[in-house]
């Protein structure tokens, strides 16, 4: 059976990256995140939104990989960014009572920084290298457009059936 553990959200830091070191050289930029999930009250008619609060962890990995590193440099509480990246489910026995605890974190490994530079520049984007993920097919300028809608599909071709 198939197996898919992807994770693509826009929202904003809830808190200044926390940066700490291996002793391999390595490196982990922890940070909060918050996605707004949208929905209609049924009693007022109005649109909410429905704040999602998730714990995100960005590693440096291999020879190239600097996702923590510009993660640490760019991103600040407040910054709005797009992250890909895979869900981990932690688990650890509380200290004081013994109960079995978890918590879903998501490991960033891609991220787009969608807030402008302070020199002016628009926002860029970092994917980490890695071997067994393709390369992006498009990269959109976050300078405010906007991508494509999600089920944009070309048009059909000659003879194509239409289902």
């Amino acid at each position: 059976m198939a197996n898919l553990n992807k994770v693509m959200l826009i929202g904003r830091l809830t808190r200044d990256p926390e940066v700490r070191m291996f002793s391999n050289g390595g490196k982990v930029a922890n940070f909060g995140f918050a996605v707004n999930n949208r929905r209609k009250n049924q009693q007022t008619g109005q649109w909410e939104d429905e704040p999602v609060f998730l714990d995100c962890e960005a590693f440096n990995r291999g020879e190239t990989g600097k996702t923590a590193d510009l993660i640490e440099q760019y991103l600040r509480k407040g910054h709005q960014a797009f992250i890909e990246g895979h869900l981990k489910l932690d688990q650890w026995a509380d200290k004081q009572t013994g109960d079995k605890r978890s918590k879903l974190k998501i490991v960033v490994e891609n991220v787009q920084f969608l807030e402008p530079r302070k020199d002016g520049g628009s926002g860029g984007s970092y994917q980490s290298k890695r071997q067994d993920a393709p390369p992006p097919s498009q990269d959109y300028d976050s300078g405010g457009s906007e991508p494509p809608p999600m089920d944009a599909q070309p048009p059909p071709k000659e003879g194509d059936i239409p289902f």
